[in-house]
């Protein structure tokens, strides 16, 4: 499902030393909440949260996962969208290597605090995510990049940002081929 939405960022109370968190900002945005395994409902599955701000573009990829320290890095099936997102890579910048989250607001899957967390430490507000209504047909040429297309001042990093990375190219690839 496409929606579009809202992302305003530079809300929080104390400042992370990354511009693109803490300077105020208003994005319009494209979202995509997809299940990942691709299984019918009610069967759980492990949902996926795409942001993309076309201007720049910069993507984020987010998955269902619980918020805890340790489980965090964990993708988690669930029944229905209105869950906890975090980033599936982790972001190297000047004040350490962070990681992102889309904390549903209201028990539902359209209203999110967007946080970011140091390491295993405690998520921190930095941005609101509203989503509004869905794009109508589903415009199947939208693809979302999270390692070519990060925030200004957040280097994807890790295993599974060097794993994205190739699967990327090789996405490119295919459909150039084709």
């Amino acid at each position: 499902m496409l929606v579009d939405g809202v992302l305003e960022r530079g809300t929080g109370h104390a400042p992370f030393g990354v511009p693109w968190l803490d300077e105020p900002a208003r994005d319009d945005v494209v979202v995509r909440i997809s299940r990942s395994a691709g299984l019918p409902a009610p069967l759980p599955d492990v949902f996926g949260l795409a942001v993309r701000i076309p201007d720049g573009p910069v993507d984020l990829l987010l998955w269902a996962t619980p918020i805890g320290p340790v489980v965090r890095f964990v993708p988690v099936p669930r029944r229905d969208a209105a869950t906890a997102y975090t980033s599936i890579m982790g972001y190297r910048s000047d004040a350490g290597t962070l990681r992102l989250a889309a904390l549903p607001d209201d028990g539902s899957a359209r209203r999110f605090t967007m946080a970011a967390a140091r390491g295993q430490g405690p998520w921190r507000p930095f941005g609101r995510l509203v989503l509004g209504a869905a794009r109508e047909p589903v415009d199947p040429g939208v693809r979302f990049d999270a390692v070519g297309n990060p925030p200004h001042g957040l280097v994807p990093d890790g295993p599974l940002a060097r794993f994205r990375a190739r699967a990327y190219a090789a996405a490119r690839r295919g459909r150039a081929a084709s």
